[in-house]
């Protein structure tokens, strides 16, 4: 078994680090925030992940997982960081990889002759490539001495640790011989099949993937808008329409979030934005969605005044990006109530998978069924379903009450 380094300790890192140790590699962990540096070598986790926590716990009394602030000598380095996007004078969101070169200076001084290197960062066509030249430039090395492959996450939040070990995996080298040395390693831990193809190629891969669901969720979500304008139920349409044997419709939400989905196409969009009018629009559809929730919101608040004779409380039913996580990552749920607060509306949010928020009061479902006036249902969390709901007024955005269509 080797000794592994693997850089960021988040929502991906850190699996991937534990599951590492119980396969049997000695695994330092490498993150830039202390607390999460100690809470792991305490063997705590800092982030939900179903079954995480005993798995940390375990590796870590075991002694074949530490974390650290910093980087030391290994035989493979994995960087797992985040790529986030961000504004510019330009037409759409560029992608931001700095936490990746930041990753990649800092293995620079301890890499060696050998080693591989192992990007699973969401990235930019190209980024592999950026990786290779900046650690060839710091260390002094020939880019023929250490093996870089890109492979991709391609997991589930709620499933990560199963996926991670059952999902294929497409390893793209710069050089064939890269690619073979990351597939040897992810056969140690991986069951799913490993394909091997060129860096460009997985690095597109990726991000090909999440573009084909954001278009077909919007496709979703654009018929979500029409049903509603010609009074039909949307789920029920699209069940009855995926009877069809090739048509398969993805469910309409509140909006798409998440690292992956609401990200990964401005990436495509940013390196070839004269040939991609389909992506961009799929994104401003996903992203005017959740305004629409909010308008709604609005709307339906005002004519409960009217009727009640004071505001109305509103009960925002889950914060998190995907149901039964915490994970608020790009939720569009934590948009549309965050909005409805600024815009002055009485709202009792409810996300029970957190115990706290850092800028909003959460309530309990049980206070939130209660007090409510209006129940937003935006995330189909497990506590939502089967509640007992009779003359309630619901806006139900996740399909979470409509028991026979799911």
């Amino acid at each position: 078994m080797a000794f592994c380094c693997v850089l960021g300790l988040g929502y991906i890192g850190l699996p991937t680090a534990s599951l590492l140790a119980h396969s049997g590699h000695n695994v330092l962990g490498v993150d830039v925030n202390s607390d999460v540096v100690e809470s792991v070598n305490r063997g705590l986790v800092h982030i939900y992940e179903p079954d995480l926590d005993d798995l940390v716990s375990s590796v870590v009394a075991s002694g074949l997982l530490s974390a650290s602030l910093k980087p030391s000598p290994a035989d493979i380095f994995i960087i797992a960081v985040p790529t986030p996007f961000y504004l510019s004078d330009k037409s759409t969101p560029q992608p931001n990889i700095d936490y990746v070169l930041s990753a990649a200076k800092s293995i620079a001084s301890v890499i060696e002759p050998g080693n591989l290197v192992l990007l699973e960062s969401t990235s930019p066509v190209g980024t592999t490539e950026k990786v290779a030249g900046l650690i060839a430039e710091l260390s002094g090395l020939a880019l023929d001495q250490v093996h870089i492959a890109y492979c991709p996450e391609r997991v589930l939040p709620g499933q990560i640790l199963k996926e991670l070990i059952s999902n294929d995996r497409v390893i793209g080298g710069l050089s064939t011989a890269a690619a073979k040395a990351g597939s040897d390693f992810y056969s140690t831990f991986c069951r799913g099949n490993l394909l091997l193809t060129s860096a460009r190629t997985a690095e597109l891969v990726k991000l090909t993937e999440n573009s084909f669901r954001d278009v077909n969720i919007a496709f979703a979500n654009e018929l979500s808008l029409i049903c509603d304008r010609l009074s039909v139920n949307v789920r029920e349409l699209i069940r009855l329409a995926n009877h069809h044997p090739r048509v398969n419709i993805l469910q309409p939400g509140c909006g798409v979030g998440g690292h992956c989905i609401a990200v990964d196409p401005w990436f495509i969009a940013a390196a070839a934005p004269d040939c991609t009018p389909l992506i961009q629009t799929a994104r401003r559809v996903n992203d005017g969605k959740s305004d629409w929730v909010i308008e709604q919101v609005q709307r339906r608040a005002a004519a409960l005044q009217d009727h009640l004779g004071r505001p109305a409380r509103i009960g925002c039913l889950g914060l998190a990006f995907k149901p039964d996580v915490d994970d608020l990552r790009e939720s569009p749920a934590l948009h549309i109530t965050t909005e409805l607060l600024v815009a002055g509306l009485d709202v009792l949010a409810c996300e029970p998978n957190l115990q706290d928020h850092s800028t909003i009061k959460l309530h309990t479902l049980d206070r939130v069924l209660a007090e409510a006036d209006l129940l937003v249902f935006l995330v189909a969390h497990t506590p939502f379903k089967g509640l007992a709901l009779t003359d309630r007024s619901v806006f139900d955005l996740c399909g979470v009450t409509d028991q026979n269509l799911t």
